[in-house]
């Protein structure tokens, strides 16, 4: 159906706008984490798939980094295999870890591959096995109750956080028409692999390439201040700030020390957004509203 000319000069508008954001962002690397209800309504996953090639095509550098725990939890549950949280974080046995690798490094980083592929890119799954990509190493968790004197570590067996991360395999990629996808599955120096939350490999990834952004996609308009109002330019400063005086609780602390910890390594900005936003990312990074919270070390 042809645009009307209001319709059209609004396009016209959209893009005249964006033009500077294109000059500023082209040939650098963002590292986008993908989740949340962007990655289970139909409609908001194929506006993702778009945004991403459409950052491909104007030269910038997109990233992707998947998580899939509902994904995971279903199949368990069909399996009869009952899963167990510790901290906010599943126990992985060997059998659970079975069922990560397979719905992480297959099923969802497959269809994820897929639908970039049908949108007009050229998408490659990885995980952490591909190239060594993410070498990792066991998660430690502490655990304390009142009564207990000092804090017990517990292991909640194949769970784990980067090590390391194996640039050469990503410049490469960069370099080319490729648009990786990685899916956080880690494995360590003895093959054994690890299942990593995405927010923390999408942040690392971003801090050992330098990334000119690091984006985390959520179920949540951004970052909120005491009264519901959403933070939007926000400086490292002022987020240590809102932790400190208690404004970020709860939730949200692992997410902002993730986008917080990318800038402080020297990641230009992070980006947490609101994913249930169609085209979510194109707004984020060309328009100057935004969809969400941008923290930069930079004063504004």
């Amino acid at each position: 159906m042809p645009l009307t000319r209001k319709e059209a000069i609004t396009t016209a508008e959209v893009l005249s706008e964006a033009m500077p954001y294109i000059q500023r962002f082209v040939g650098k690397t963002i590292v986008i984490k993908y989740g949340g209800n962007a990655m289970t309504d139909e409609k908001l996953k194929n506006s993702f798939a778009r945004d991403i090639v459409m950052m491909k095509l104007i030269g910038i550098n997109p990233i992707v980094v998947h998580g899939g725990g509902p994904q995971i939890g279903s199949l368990l549950e069909k399996l009869n295999i009952e899963s167990h949280f510790i901290n906010g974080m599943r126990v992985t046995d060997s059998k659970t870890m079975d069922v990560v690798e397979m719905v992480l490094g297959g099923m969802v980083n497959k269809e994820i591959v897929g639908l970039i592929n049908a949108n007009g890119g050229s998408a490659i799954g990885l995980t952490g096995k591909d190239g060594q990509l993410l070498r990792a190493r066991k998660l430690k968790v502490k655990h304390k109750t009142p009564e207990m004197e000092a804090p017990e570590i517990i292991d909640i067996g194949h769970v784990g956080e980067v090590a390391q991360v194996n640039v050469k395999v990503l410049d490469m990629l960069a370099q080319s028409d490729i648009i990786p996808v990685i899916a956080p599955i880690g494995v360590d120096e003895n093959g054994d692999s690890y299942n990593i939350n995405a927010d923390l490999v999408a942040g690392k990834v971003a801090e050992v390439l330098q990334a000119e952004k690091l984006i985390l996609l959520t179920n949540i308009e951004g970052l909120l201040d005491k009264d519901g109002n959403v933070l939007t330019g926000m400086t490292t400063k002022q987020v240590d700030e809102l932790i400190e005086d208690g404004t970020i609780y709860g939730g949200m602390l692992p997410k902002i020390d993730c986008a917080l910890g990318a800038v402080k390594s020297g990641v230009t900005s992070s980006h947490i957004i609101d994913g249930r936003v169609a085209h979510s990312c194109l707004l984020e990074i060309f328009t100057d509203e935004g969809v969400g919270t941008l923290i930069t070390n930079r004063s504004h």
